[in-house]
Order: C-alpha cells, then structure tokens, then sequence
C-alpha cells in the first residue's frame, strides 16, 4: 500500500512539474521525469529502494526550498513533503514487497534462524 500511494503521489507531482505550467525550464523537466520514473517504479515495485531513495531525495529538496515548485503542488507545505520523504524511506527499509516485480525477478528471501544450542547444565 506504501508503494501505490507514494508512487501515484510521486507520478502526479512530477506530471505537475512537466505540464503544470506552459513552458517548464530545464530544471522542472528534470525534477518532473525523474518523479515519474521514480513513480512508475515504485507501482511496478522495480528497483523499490532506489526509485524509493530518488522519491526521498526529491521530497526532502522541495522541503528544503532547494527545488522550485510546480503551479499545481500536491506538496504545497513543508510538512506533506517531509512526510513523503519519511513514507519514501520506510520503503527503502521495507522493500518491494511479495506482490512486486523485484519478488518476481530475484526471489523471494526466507531468512532461516538456527535453533539455539542446549546446555546441559545437570
């Protein structure tokens, strides 16, 4: 559910960023591609903790004032972007998830914890 809602917010942010206004700079056009991508992936669940890392980044540079902003902003205070920011890193630590193209591609991980040994302490 993390993935869906950070990768349509992100796709639209960056849809915002490309055709918001009539002629974006270069910057914008950057920003906004990047956002998309980012979003594309995290939907799919390819590559989560990067486009996951690159959806934090950006967040944190639009909560920063370093980005300029589109005419339409989903992330129009600072608090909205930092919360993206923070949704965007606890994907990176949780991963894609079972129901992504990473866990179709590599494998699901089963992690196997050894039983602990027995003392005999009679």
């Amino acid at each position: 559910m993390l993935r869906v809602v950070l990768g349509i917010t992100a796709g639209t942010q960056g849809s915002f960023y490309l055709f918001g206004t009539g002629n974006p700079p270069p910057a914008s056009i950057l920003v906004g591609v990047l956002l998309m991508v980012s979003g594309a992936a995290l939907l799919a669940g390819c590559l989560t903790p990067v486009a996951g890392a690159l959806t934090a980044f950006i967040a944190g540079s639009m909560a920063a004032s370093l980005l300029p902003l589109p005419t339409p902003n989903l992330m129009d205070s600072r608090l909205t972007a930092i919360l993206a920011a923070c949704v965007a890193a606890a994907l990176i630590f949780l991963g894609p998830g079972a129901l992504s193209l990473d866990a179709r591609l590599f494998g699901r991980r089963e992690i196997i914890i050894p039983p602990a040994s027995r003392s005999n302490d009679s």
